[in-house]
């Protein structure tokens, strides 16, 4: 790892404490805040959390070697709380606030990085796009990608501090819920490449409005290099309004009538199912490239298999596409990445458990891309069942919202829809209430069945495990396709679980 102990007090400032023997010169390892995985020569930050204090690790990770450990507690405070001797200390920084010291050495280290790294944000789609670019990328970089959802101001300077010299690019999602916190992130990544895959309804509860989202998510651009570009998507009645970026118009990608020039144009689409979708994209960019300055020009389509269903997934592969030709790869090797995508586990994950098949969307949820899994179930041949819990983070409208997705969903025509949650239960009546009206209208073709409503997911599980242990399959009859969605707080996740020990996955 490329900095120093000296490089990351001077990047924290606080109060150091170091050992006679300490070599300030010294490269550490790794930088880490859990300390199991502190590693000897590294850098401890002991964080403060709802459940863990970290301050009660520090006589251990010690022990193990470590060459230096930021905290917000002295040796005589961590002795009184957790029984720490003064004499098992080594080097040390006090600071204020431990999490700023993370997102400070965090910028360091970028700044010593001299790879083109691409930053991602937007309402839906984040990591699905991330997925997809990261992808594309691989057939000429080695990248380091953001795992997991470490897409906040933690996840994001740890993302950042994992990054090593055998790596070639990086793709960094960024996730926020209030105005100020994309320019925290953006300040420690610095991107080269800033996307914005859309702007829709998420954390009303804080940014108010679309246009509200729209300067948050934009704060993004603030620490943009001066020779970056912004990414957008040319879809998008927001995006399509932003002006040019340090002086240079926006990159955009999407399908064709967009009311903007495309670099990556989706011109032909064909639907295969939970299969996938073969595709038609134009790839045009004439200019330099970002980060290495080279003259490129590029006016080729290809023809591509994209192996993750839905209509959504070929926009996806366009905005790879799109940061690919700024970087420089050429049309095969953007369309060998494309094709070469594997599934992302609770992203629209399919999955077949016995004899069913679940769309394992459970990660996170918001009315745009609840909706845009509503049609990816209706790809699915048989029986369809939308399982579907609570949406957080929507502000006032909350009740509306949950409401008009359970319409959305009957005149989908899901053949059966479970709510499940507080929220939900407005789900269930938008739903119950659409269903009446469309069978007071006897031409409609109503396919909706069955509309349930449990107040809790585990009570979802019980009730699913009674009617497999009776014989009867009245739920999830064999056969049937099942979509599980919520916000990550309902832990679908476990209910996915469930389903695999039902139905012997």
């Amino acid at each position: 790892m490329n900095l120093t102990v000296r490089e990351i007090i001077e990047a924290v400032g606080g109060e150091a404490h170091l050992k006679p023997s300490a070599d300030e010169n010294e490269k550490v390892t790794g930088v880490v805040l859990d300390s199991r995985l502190v590693a000897e020569g590294g850098v401890f930050v002991a964080q403060k959390g709802e459940r863990v204090d970290g301050h009660s690790f520090i006589g251990q990770v010690f022990e193990k070697g470590v060459s230096l450990v930021i905290c917000e507690m002295d040796p005589e405070q961590t002795f009184v709380c957790f029984d720490t001797p003064a004499d098992a200390w080594g080097s040390y920084v006090l600071v204020k606030d431990s999490l700023v010291a993370l997102k400070q050495i965090a910028k360091a280290y970028r700044q010593n990085l001299h790879i083109p790294f691409v930053g991602i944000t937007g309402s839906v789609g984040k990591t699905s796009t991330k997925e997809f670019i990261a992808g594309v990328l691989s057939e000429k970089y080695n990248v380091l990608k953001t795992e997991g959802n470490y897409n906040n101001e933690i996840g994001v300077p740890l993302t950042l501090l994992k990054i090593r010299d055998e790596h070639e690019a990086a793709v960094v999602e960024m996730g926020i819920s209030d105005f100020g916190e994309m320019t925290r992130l953006t300040e420690m990544v610095c991107p080269d490449i800033a996307v914005i895959t859309n702007i829709g309804q998420c954390h009303l509860e804080n940014l108010g409005t679309r246009d509200g989202i729209l300067k948050a998510k934009t704060e993004i651009f603030k620490s943009l290099n001066k020779d970056g570009r912004a990414v957008l998507y040319g879809g998008d009645d927001k995006l399509v309004t932003v002006p040019p970026v340090n002086g240079k118009e926006p990159v955009f990608f999407g399908e064709t009538g967009s009311v903007k020039a495309l670099c990556a144009e989706v011109t032909g689409c064909e639907g295969r199912g939970l299969l996938g979708s073969k595709a038609e994209i134009a790839l045009k960019y004439s200019g330099k490239t970002v980060f290495t300055g080279d003259e490129v020009s590029v006016d080729e389509t290809i023809s591509v298999n994209v192996p993750l269903p839905g209509h959504h997934m070929v926009i996806n592969a366009a905005a790879a596409s799109a940061v690919a030709l700024l970087l420089g790869l050429n049309a095969d090797q953007i369309k060998h990445g494309i094709e070469n995508m594997g599934t992302i586990a609770g992203r629209n994950n399919i999955i077949t458990i016995g004899d069913i098949t679940v769309i394992d969307d459970c990660y996170n949820a918001n009315p745009v891309s609840m909706k845009s899994s509503i049609d990816l179930l209706m790809l699915a041949q048989g029986r369809t069942i939308a399982i579907l819990g609570d949406m957080f983070e929507l502000g006032k409208n909350e009740k509306i919202m949950h409401s008009d997705v359970g319409t959305y969903a009957v005149e989908s025509g899901v053949n059966t829809l479970f709510c499940v949650g507080n929220l939900s239960e407005k789900m269930y009546e938008g739903a119950k209430e659409t269903l009446a009206s469309l069978k007071k209208d006897r031409d409609s073709d109503i396919k909706t069945e069955k509309i349930l409503y449990w107040k809790t997911r585990d009570e979802l599980i019980e009730a699913i495990r009674e009617d497999i242990s009776t014989g009867k399959r009245d739920l999830i009859p064999a056969g049937s396709s099942v979509l599980v969605k919520a916000s990550h707080g309902m832990h679908f996740e476990e209910l996915v679980n469930a389903l695999k020990g039902v139905f012997k996955a």
